[in-house]
């Protein structure tokens, strides 16, 4: 158990290449910034997952699992209650291993074994049998992060902050300027220094950020595009599309 409870294979016996961790994160709940000797598959049997690293921040259905490389700084948490089912993999006994955290599929036969290399009375054989399976089925996903960054200005980060409690508002630059005391000019500026997008592309991630809860609770699409700051589930779909890498309906599977 690492010292943030994690169960990690550290004493996993001898040839042994995965071990599952389970535990379960209220809504709200982080496992802060912390780093493991082995590469771990972030994945919930249920609710949405967050992880943060430098490279970028994840919301995950169960749909998808996040592969976190060996020795990589991150944070997990609970955008609901999750009820979390992590494979840790012995990086010596990995076939081919990514060293960027890379999203990955996870359809019925992964869940499966994922369950079943959980179980305590497996034999050395049957286990191996098992975890070459899981590695033939580790297929990556075209996801692109949905962080954003905060800017440090703060004027900038006023209008962040407001449009991160109301993703909705459609104001430009010049009519935000007039609220937070600067040009539009130096506004975009600012977002574009400080956070490395443009203001129009952040806010769009930003708003495609807000909608991954609100997908996850199961509301329309409809619903969640007005809730978001779009005019039509059209615009919304594919805004979502083109920023993600997916639309809602692959990211959110219907049961």
């Amino acid at each position: 158990m690492s010292q943030n409870g994690h169960l990690a294979p550290y004493g996993a016996a001898p040839g042994t290449a995965i071990v599952v961790g389970t535990f379960t994160l209220p809504k709200g709940a982080w496992f802060p910034t912390h780093r493991h000797p082995v590469h771990q598959l972030a994945w919930s049997r249920s609710g949405l997952l967050a992880v943060r690293t430098a490279a970028g921040a994840w919301l995950l259905p169960p749909s998808m699992a996040l592969w976190i490389p060996a020795r990589l700084p991150h944070a997990t948490g609970a955008m609901g209650t999750v009820d979390m089912r992590s494979p840790y993999l012995d990086p010596l006994r990995c076939p081919d291993a990514w060293t960027e955290p890379t999203v990955v599929s996870v359809g019925p036969l992964l869940s499966a074994l994922i369950d079943h290399l959980h179980r305590e009375d497996l034999t050395a054989r049957a286990r191996e049998r098992a975890e070459s399976v899981v590695f033939d089925v580790l297929d990556p996903l075209p996801v692109t992060s949905v962080s954003v960054t905060e800017p440090r200005d703060p004027r900038a980060r006023a209008v962040a902050r407001a449009l991160a409690g109301d993703p909705r508002d459609g104001r430009g630059l010049e009519a935000w300027g007039s609220e937070v005391g600067a040009s539009a000019r130096t506004l975009a500026r600012l977002f574009t220094a400080e956070t490395g997008l443009t203001f129009g592309q952040w806010r769009e991630r930003l708003r495609m950020q807000a909608s991954m809860p609100l997908l996850a609770g199961e509301l329309p699409i409809e619903a969640v595009a007005r809730r978001v700051g779009y005019g039509s589930a059209s615009s919304f779909v594919a805004a979502f599309h083109r920023i993600v890498g997916l639309t809602p309906r692959q990211y959110f599977p219907m049961p």
